[in-house]
């Protein structure tokens, strides 16, 4: 395994972290929206067709009917939570790995990795998922004909008025239980993926462009096969009228696999590998190139 880089600054983390988070932002968002609409679109009534054939079909019906900005509809709430919530979930990652070494220069193996990444998921979490469920109301909004929010603080203070910071903050175990398992597969597969493109001799930190895309966009493919099925949950769970599952992700599961089956926990599945390869590698390649910035331009930051 090639010798891992020592964990940043906090300081660091965060700018570099939060301009790899925008960059992701930008690249996946559209087709994050494809996915939210295909998991939460209703059940078709007896001899009707779905609203969505498929992902293509949702992105044509969005795209027609509402333009390039319908694609990016409920952006604004997880370009808002991104910087704070990529530095906290980078640092996250590099306190997981610091935490399981006995001296600095121990190198981790791939399960104390794999570790280190779920402690990230569990610090994400507070930030997530208030601006997941914001954005995936915003997302559907369109879709459903009817204009209840104007936006992301319109949102956001409606959720707060209606039902409080649980209103605000409904779907946190999903996102937990989406996020801390995904996030260890994400950071474990992206070093392992650095450490195997690293020639003989040479340093994680000197990987090219191309192997840190190659590398970030797997990672991204990894994250997205371990976190889809709770994901689907959490869309359904989070747009769901108040009191509808009383019993939370459990009725959420039920009601999905009685009337849809087991292929309904992959729903967006194609939307979100799509999404994932380009999205993550944006992340990454800004997180690193923003990482080598700071190193230049303040070396004792």
């Amino acid at each position: 395994m090639a010798k891992q880089p020592q964990p940043i600054s906090p300081l660091k983390n965060f700018f570099a972290g939060g301009f790899g988070g925008v960059c992701l932002v930008f690249v996946g968002h559209p087709l994050d929206t494809i996915k939210v609409r295909l998991q939460t679109q209703p059940k078709p009534q007896p001899g009707q067709a779905p609203l969505y054939s498929g992902t293509f079909d949702c992105f044509r019906k969005t795209l027609v009917g509402e333009g390039v900005q319908g694609l990016y509809r409920g952006m604004a709430a997880p370009i808002i939570g991104v910087t704070p919530m990529f530095a906290v979930c980078f640092f996250g990652f590099g306190l997981g790995k610091r935490l399981q070494q006995r001296n600095p220069d121990d190198v981790l193996t791939y399960p104390q990795l794999f570790a280190a990444g779920m402690l990230s998921g569990v610090f994400t979490t507070v930030i997530m998922a208030p601006g997941e469920r914001i954005k995936c109301l915003l997302q559907i909004q369109a879709a459903t004909g009817e204009t209840k929010y104007s936006g992301s603080l319109d949102c956001a203070k409606q959720l707060y008025r209606e039902s409080g910071i649980r209103g605000v903050y409904k779907g946190t175990v999903l996102t937990l239980m989406r996020d801390v398992p995904a996030s260890g597969m994400y950071f474990m597969t992206y070093e392992w993926l650095k450490n195997i493109l690293t020639p003989q001799g040479k340093s994680v930190s000197d990987l090219s462009v191309p192997r840190i895309l190659f590398a970030g966009g797997l990672a991204g493919i990894f994250n997205w096969a371990v976190a889809i099925p709770p994901d689907v949950l959490k869309s359904r769970f989070q747009t769901a009228p108040a009191g509808k599952y009383p019993n939370g992700f459990r009725d959420v599961l039920r009601e999905l696999i009685r009337e849809e089956g087991v292929a309904s926990l992959y729903k967006g599945f194609t939307a979100v590998m799509i999404r994932a390869f380009p999205a993550n590698a944006a992340c990454f390649l800004g997180f690193e190139v923003a990482m080598k910035f700071l190193n230049w331009v303040a070396p004792g930051l």
